[in-house]
């Protein structure tokens, strides 16, 4: 647990400039099985301290991996030279942004330390369970990951704080081959926030999640390939949260708008259809926790969720302070960095469509021909909104039922013209919050959505 050597140093802050002062550990764990064999166990941390320091429209920043009080004292002063040698050469003449008033935020600890033994004889009894109950398959990995967040802020305008970030997954891959003797796979990610005793006390737990994902490979063995075309299809949460993180979420950061995103001229304009609201959530979501909760960013902005698009219509962007100012809207903690030596970016902290009023049921039901489309691996988007994501599971849709399942697949669009496609809205939704964000520096991340019917682009074999 860090240890509060920061809030002594405020006397050290620049009158007329804004500071940020930043104490940093990032802990990582991660063991993989491959086919019973150990292939990976590994245990680390990076931690250290930042400053950075805004004048007239520019930033000073500076960094160190120590945690003492003359790095401290050393970062803070390099970033006040930066700053003002910056503003000296540059010359940008900006009004500091808007005051936020002082408070304290601080996350009881939830970090859990832990042998790596613990990890490994736990992912070895889920792979003798998968060994003994499914000697046909060509292979298997099981991977334990650990990762977490804790920093200490202070700042001269906003809130101080102490926050941590874990979470922890179990990934299960199961590889076999089709009937023509084409190589197939699929995974899953069981797991979410918090340290291993919040997640994993018994392996058995984790058996019928398994079971599910080899009757899924043993329905894809004998797959079929969709056909390509302009299809009706039913996206799945997992897909819907890939939407709205990769194809909506990285065009309306207000950095990326700033750069001529498709966002830039559609504020306040229809981007969907009337049932699509779409949220960048802080901590509580539908009344629950959300996946990863943000309760204070790293430039001192206590967490508020975003309301991306409201009934169809875009209300908003995801902000920074400065930016927020900018655009005469309110910052709403965005800004996070992903290491100590990392300068505060604007990120998606939980960002998902809400659930609407259909039975997923009724929505097979309604298809009679087309695609329900389960699960991606993969993804990619631009700037304009057009977007690629890979379907690893699927199944064709005949006079309303589910049919065949489908191989390997790609689905494409441009987000804006594609949510305004959407007729049916299910009435649950599904987080995902294993993986990484990668604009710029890694940032974790939660996305999820309900299931969706709407019109895309089919890539076909």
């Amino acid at each position: 647990m860090l240890h509060d050597l920061i809030s002594s140093k405020k006397n050290l802050f620049n009158d007329g400039m804004h500071t940020e002062l930043r104490a940093q550990v990032n802990r990582n764990r991660r063991v993989i099985l491959l086919a019973g064999n150990l292939l990976t166990n590994t245990r680390s941390e990076t931690s250290g301290i930042s400053a950075r320091v805004y004048k007239n429209g520019v930033y000073g920043f500076s960094s160190m991996a120590e945690y003492n009080d003359r790095a401290i004292e050393l970062v803070l002063k390099a970033a006040n030279d930066n700053a003002l040698f910056m503003d000296k050469h540059v010359n940008k003449g900006k009004s500091m942004f808007g005051a936020i008033p002082y408070g304290n935020c601080k996350m009881d600890s939830i970090i859990k330390e832990n042998e790596q033994k613990i990890y490994i004889e736990y992912i070895k009894e889920i792979d003798n369970y998968i060994v003994k109950k499914y000697p046909d398959l060509k292979s298997r990995r099981v991977l334990y990951t650990e990762d977490s967040m804790e920093k200490l802020l202070c700042t001269s305008d906003g809130y101080d704080g102490h926050t941590e970030i874990p979470r922890c997954y179990v990934y299960v891959t199961l590889n076999s081959e089709t009937v023509s003797g084409e190589p197939i796979e699929l995974f899953k990610a069981i797991g979410g926030f918090g340290s291993f005793e919040n997640n994993f006390n018994d392996p058995c737990a984790l058996f019928s999640q398994i079971d599910n994902l080899y009757e899924q490979l043993m329905q894809k063995r004998e797959g079929i390939y969709a056909d390509a075309g302009y299809k009706t299809v039913i996206l799945g949460s997992d897909l819907a949260g890939m939407l709205a993180h990769e194809a909506v979420g990285h065009t309306v950061e207000a950095d990326i708008v700033l750069g001529g995103s498709v966002a830039a001229h559609n504020l306040n304009k229809r981007v969907a259809s009337d049932l699509v609201t779409l949220v960048d959530f802080a901590h509580t979501a539908l009344g629950e926790r959300a996946p990863l909760p943000v309760y204070l960013d790293d430039e001192g902005t206590p967490a508020e969720d975003a309301v991306i698009i409201k009934d169809g219509i875009l209300t908003e962007y995801m902000n920074s302070r400065e930016t927020a100012n900018h655009f005469n809207m309110k910052p709403k903690g965005n800004a996070r960095a992903y290491t100590f030596s990392d300068e505060p970016l604007i990120r998606m902290r939980n960002t998902a469509i809400l659930p609407g009023k259909d039975r997923l049921e009724d929505i097979i039901a309604s298809v009679d021909d087309g695609y329900y489309f389960v699960s991606t691996g993969n993804g990619q988007a631009d700037t304009t909104g057009e977007f690629m994501f890979g379907v690893d599971m699927g199944y064709e849709i005949k006079n309303g039922k589910l049919g065949r399942a489908i191989l390997n697949t790609t689905i494409s669009g441009v987000a804006f013209e594609m949510l305004k496609t959407v007729d049916m809205v299910s009435d649950t939704m599904v987080w995902s919050s294993s993986g990484f964000c990668g604009k710029k520096q890694p940032m974790p991340t939660g996305m999820g959505g309900p299931a969706l019917r709407c019109k895309v682009m089919i890539g076909g074999r």
